[in-house]
């Protein structure tokens, strides 16, 4: 196979591997669980999934990109990872010493908002802000079909700024990078999940909350809303900086369809003007779901080995 490309998204559960042939066309994909807290296992699992992946796939010399937590500092130490163990540490070199060949990190959801922005719902859009909803919050930004990566690699991390415009009922939640009230501490899945349990006693995913407020259940659906109402007055405040074509939504609880039929209109009254005409900034799902982070690392992978 000609041409064939390598991507690698680590997860704090799960790292997936994936190989695509010139056209962008999967050949091979596979998913093992992330050694939780163990740096060097971390290491050796993906460099693992590489090899397994050319090995059934009969390729060799493969590109390889990866997507990770965090971004990578000038000296190539990982750092804002809500994966712990990565951060102060050398990913990028240890790997390519692990591959014996170069290997090209980045972002999470840069390569999210890479995936898509190629070939996704953000496809033939000028800017793409992509969000991921998932074990932590994370962002990236495209514009015209580049990564802005930002003079200290932080370009699209809104997930460490303040919820905007806060509520009665938003607490102030401590976040692991040390300060209180971050976004993600409001929207990623455990926040849902966890709010959710404390303010109703039930222990439930976001697709089973989603599902008990569908039958009727009283508690899920205010559990929804705050999240909606908190999700929708964050991406207003995106849109107020960036202004993008499309804000893409990934992650897990990205698979919840009413986000993009709600949200739109509750954070139409948070961009400023938005009375005078209509929000124009579309909000989408990813159209590759759960594929699409890694996707963009094999393409990352691909592209830096032009």
């Amino acid at each position: 196979m000609a041409a064939a490309a390598i991507g690698v998204d680590l997860g704090g559960t799960k790292i997936e591997a994936i190989v695509l042939d010139a056209g962008g066309v999967e050949r091979w994909r596979r998913r093992v669980p992330t050694p939780a807290g163990d740096y060097r296992a971390t290491v050796d699992a993906v460099a693992a999934l590489v090899r397994r992946a050319e090995a059934e796939t009969g390729t060799s010399g493969c590109s390889v990109g990866v997507g990770t937590p965090g971004t990578t500092t000038a000296a190539g130490l990982i750092k804002n990872a809500n994966s712990v163990c990565l951060n102060g540490r050398p990913l990028a070199h240890d790997l390519a010493d692990a591959l014996a060949r170069p290997v090209r990190l980045a972002n999470d959801a840069n390569c999210l908002a890479l995936s898509e922005a190629s070939d996704g719902a953000g496809a033939r859009a000028a800017v793409v802000f992509a969000v991921i909803l998932g074990t932590g919050v994370g962002g990236g930004i495209v514009v015209d079909g580049r990564v802005l990566i930002g003079a200290n690699g932080l370009a699209g991390e809104w997930g460490h700024n303040p919820l905007p415009w806060r509520e009665a009922d938003d607490p102030e939640l401590p976040c692991y990078c040390g300060r209180r009230g971050c976004i993600e501490t409001l929207l990623s899945g455990p926040a849902l999940t966890g709010e959710h349990q404390r303010r109703s006693g039930q222990t439930s995913t976001p697709a089973q909350i989603a599902a008990s407020a569908a039958a009727g259940d009283e508690a899920a659906e205010r559990s929804l809303a705050r999240y909606e109402s908190r999700l929708a007055r964050a991406l207003g405040q995106v849109v107020n900086l960036l202004d993008p074509d499309v804000i893409v939504l990934g992650g897990g609880v990205s698979n919840l369809q009413r986000l993009v039929i709600n949200v739109p209109a509750l954070m139409a009254p948070h961009v400023f003007s938005s009375t005078q005409e209509p929000v124009h900034t579309r909000l989408l799902r990813s159209l590759h779901g759960d594929s699409s982070g890694v996707r963009g690392a094999a393409w990352l992978g691909r592209d830096a080995a032009r």
